[in-house]
């Protein structure tokens, strides 16, 4: 069986989280009707649940008392493997963790002419890899994390033109995750396995706290702009896991990074809305990321709406990011180095727990959805998102022992595909 350094299970705790959200490990968007158009919530008016999460400066422009209930059901189709001139190929595994939900809730109250205020619930991720049941030489990695927003948020409607909004980002995460760690001191590799361990510390909880801002402006009636910036969020869990056999459980630091978007929406007729949103994700300078070498992601989301009949609308949409973990060709000489986030792991054992513990790999995603006004009150949005599989390998030569000697030519491999169906049922009064 392959050995499993104690570095790298590390560099896994610190990257699980959202792992199959699709922006790296952010979701495209938060509402069906996002969800439907490419993720669009930066230039284009949506329904509050993204006026108070994406982008704050639309929140001024909500009309009433509003009331939004949803959630997300999310189907990642995830595969690893490992393949070694000494150890063997493990082949592609799937893995079990397969189905996911994810709840949103949004309330917005319009105070007056110029101010309303609102408040929203997210699961803005749902994640995990199983492979407890798979070949053992991919360590029986399982990872789940659910990760939640509690956004109050204020919007202030300058002129017709101009508004303008704030919010809070009061972030809660939960993570358990767990490995059949291994390690052997043989430098021929001649022994087999000497020590294992279960890794997994058992569940951790965390808090945080993160602020955006947002500007919505509409130089004439047909066309709107938009922009944000979200602040990074920290967090910490602690007793995590046991990277080295020695008892003791390391507390694990993650940042969800900054980020900041512009868009634009365009109404040429009166039954039809387009936009076109560029969002930028500082992964590179996030705790945890930074480690990792994750890079930085533009994420391009194009979409449209179409009124077919004053009660039904239909939307589509397009997004697109480049995965933060890319293919490389990289060696690692010393497999037993156990690291103190001061500094990077060992490239392969980063490259090994990115691909198998956190697959945030999927870049094409084609969106599809619509929203029916059942009444004059009410009305029902459905979303369906398709994210076309992306793989990434990483090849290089694995060391072990910190003897250059026992060495063997090795590439680490993920595969992720993805189908998601939302659904949202909103009120207004």
């Amino acid at each position: 069986m392959r050995k499993v350094a104690g570095s790298v299970a590390l560099a896994t705790a610190v990257l699980t989280t959202g792992a199959f959200a699709t922006n790296g490990d952010n979701m495209i968007g938060v509402s069906p009707a996002s969800r439907a158009m490419g993720g669009l919530g930066t230039g284009i008016c949506l329904e509050p649940t993204d006026s108070i999460f994406r982008n704050p400066g639309w929140l001024g422009r909500q009309k009433g008392f509003n009331v939004s209930f949803g959630g997300i059901l999310f189907m990642p189709h995830v595969k690893g493997r490992y393949k070694g001139s000494v150890f063997g190929d493990t082949g592609y595994q799937s893995s079990d963790a397969d189905t996911f939900t994810i709840p949103e809730i949004a309330i917005t109250n319009q105070i007056n002419d110029k101010v309303v205020i609102g408040i929203g619930a997210y699961g803005v991720s749902g994640m995990g890899v199983d492979y407890r049941d798979k070949d053992p030489r991919l360590a029986k990695m399982h990872t789940t994390l659910q990760f939640m927003r509690v956004v109050p948020a204020v919007g202030y409607k300058v002129s017709d033109k101009l508004a303008i909004g704030g919010a809070l980002h009061l972030a809660w995460g939960s993570l358990d995750m767990g490995a059949i760690m291994s390690a052997d001191t043989d430098a021929n590799l001649t022994n087999g396995l000497e020590t294992q361990w279960n890794a997994g510390g058992g569940q951790s909880q965390s808090y945080g706290i993160g602020a955006s801002i947002g500007i919505n402006f509409k130089p004439v009636n047909d066309i709107c702009l938009g922009a944000y910036y979200q602040s990074g969020v920290k967090m910490k869990y602690k007793n995590v896991f046991d990277s080295n056999g020695d008892g003791n459980f390391e507390d694990l630091k993650l940042e969800q990074p900054q980020e900041a978007s512009v868009g634009i929406g365009y109404r040429p007729i009166e039954e039809l809305k387009v936009g076109f949103d560029i969002r930028w994700i500082n992964w590179s300078d996030a705790d945890g990321y930074k480690q990792f070498k994750w890079k930085d992601q533009w994420v391009f989301a194009v979409g449209g709406e179409y009124k077919v009949t004053p009660r039904l609308a239909l939307r589509a949409g397009y997004n697109y990011g480049k995965s933060p973990i890319r293919e490389k060709n990289v060696t690692t000489s010393n497999l037993n180095t156990i690291p103190d986030f001061t500094q990077p792991f060992p490239d392969y054992d980063v490259e090994w727990f990115n691909l198998i513990g956190f697959p945030a790999i999927a870049e094409h995603h084609v969106t599809f959805g619509f929203g029916y006004q059942f009444t004059e009150h009410f009305t029902l949005n459905m979303s369906y998102v398709h994210a076309f599989e992306k793989k990434v390998e990483t090849t290089g030569t694995k060391c072990y022992a910190n003897n250059p000697a026992s060495c063997e030519s090795a590439t680490t491999g993920a595969k992720n595909a993805q189908d998601s169906i939302g659904v949202s049922l909103d009120w207004n009064f």
